[in-house]
Formats: structure tokens, sequence, C-alpha cells
């Protein structure tokens, strides 16, 4: 694989039409890049030619390969333990089935996938044609998170609430966690960004994971004080809950 390009390219300008591609998103690449070293060469080997072929044999990966058959079984082994590779057995006739192997969804992350690139060409596009609209794809997806989030929250406590929301930012890819810090206040702790490529070029998102969390606890101050993309390790939010006299009053 070739290495990723540096990060540092400034994001296209106004009215320009972001060039082809606008970014080979890094932080999506090298992590496959890793857990592909650390399988092994002959492992790369094996689930690169299922990807070429779609579905093999062990002989046929063995010829391809140019190793003995029992050593491609001593692969498929445990790609299949580590739920990367499946298999299907045929019967065309008299005697013992031939097994068919093939990757399983699961070994699909492990190619390169460019979903951050092909999101910030198509912004920068959508940006080129009407520079407001890019604002508001963020505001609506805002919209619908809330909505999904409250259906979740609503009738809960509000320590409860942060935990259940620390639980569905976990379930969006965030690696999210909260812990409580005293009587009246929580910290909710991001250490992973599900969409850091995209946030490198459009700030609009991270202004609107916070306007986010802000909208589904309108009962508590929201304030982020720690930013993945200011060099912090994670993106870290203070909550703390408003005092009663200051809280909105139920409609």
């Amino acid at each position: 694989m070739s290495a990723a390009r540096t990060n540092s390219a400034p994001r296209s300008p106004r009215g320009a039409l972001p060039s082809e591609p606008v970014e080979l998103a890094p932080s999506e690449t090298a992590g496959q890049q890793v857990a592909m070293s650390a399988m092994g060469r002959a492992r790369t080997a094996v689930l690169t030619s299922l990807k070429t072929r779609g579905e093999a044999t062990a002989d046929q990966l063995a010829s391809e390969l140019g190793i003995t058959i029992g050593a491609v079984r001593q692969h498929l082994g445990p790609l299949g333990q580590e739920g990367l590779v499946a298999h299907r057995d045929e019967r065309p006739g008299p005697g013992r089935p031939r097994r068919w192997y093939c990757l399983t969804p699961a070994a699909e992350s492990l190619f390169p996938k460019r979903y951050g690139e092909l999101t910030n060409q198509l912004l920068g596009f959508i940006e080129q044609a009407d520079p407001a609209a890019v604002a508001e794809a963020f505001s609506l997806r805002g919209r619908q998170r809330h909505d999904r989030a409250l259906s979740r929250l609503e009738g809960r406590t509000f320590a409860d609430k942060v935990r259940e929301l620390a639980q569905i930012l976990d379930e969006d890819g965030y690696l999210a966690d909260c812990e409580k810090i005293d009587d009246a206040s929580w910290r909710i702790t991001e250490l992973n960004c599900a969409i850091l490529d995209v946030a490198r070029q459009h700030h609009e998102a991270c202004g609107s994971e916070l306007a986010f969390l802000r909208s589904v606890l309108p009962e508590a101050t929201v304030e982020r004080v720690s930013h993945i993309l200011a060099g912090g390790h994670a993106c870290a939010y203070e909550v703390r809950l408003r005092p009663e006299t200051e809280r909105p009053q139920p409609e």
C-alpha cells in the first residue's frame, strides 16, 4: 500500500472547485495498514487472494501463493476464528465435499475505504454551488441525531441521561464514556472521532457536535474542554446541571 499523504493540506477556498482527490483520508488508511501488517505477510496474502477471487478452495490458494495446502489451512483456521473468513461446503457427487472460502463483511474493513475522502469531495462540490448548504447539511444531521436521542433520554434522571448519551455516542463510533465529577457535573469523553477526516476539512462538524449535546441536555451547560483537532488526546465535554431557576420549563 502506498503511504498516506500529509493531512496538512489547507481547505479549498470558498467558490473554488475541490481538487481530485480532496484528501486521502489518512486516518482511514493508517489503521488498515497496521492491521494488515500485524497479521504477517502470509495471512495478508491469503486475505488479498480471497478478496481478488471472491471465493477459493484451499488448494487454489496454495497454488496461487506457492505454499502447501497444509500451510494455507493453518492460516485459514485462525482467520476463521477471528471472523474474517467464512466457508461453505459443496458436494458435487460422492466423496468429501469441496470447501470454498470467502471473506466476511468484517474483513472488508481491512481494505482501503475512502469514505472521508468521498464525503469531503461531495461537500466541497455542494459548498461551491451554495456556501450555506454545507452548514445547513450539518444542521439537519444534528436535528436528526437530536430526535433519535430524545426518544432514549426522555423520562430519565439527569445522571441517567448523561450515561445514556455517552452510550449513544459510543454506539455511533466515538468510543465514548462519562464520569461524574461532583453532584452537579459530569464529563463526557470521546476517545475517537468517528468523522475525523470530515472534521479536518469542515469545522462545522465540530460545531454541530457541541450543538447536539447542548440540544439534548437543555437543563445543563455543556462546554468542550478538550479537542482532538486542537491536539488533544480526546474530545471532552464538561456537563454541568443548571440551577433549578435557570432550567427550561417543560411546555
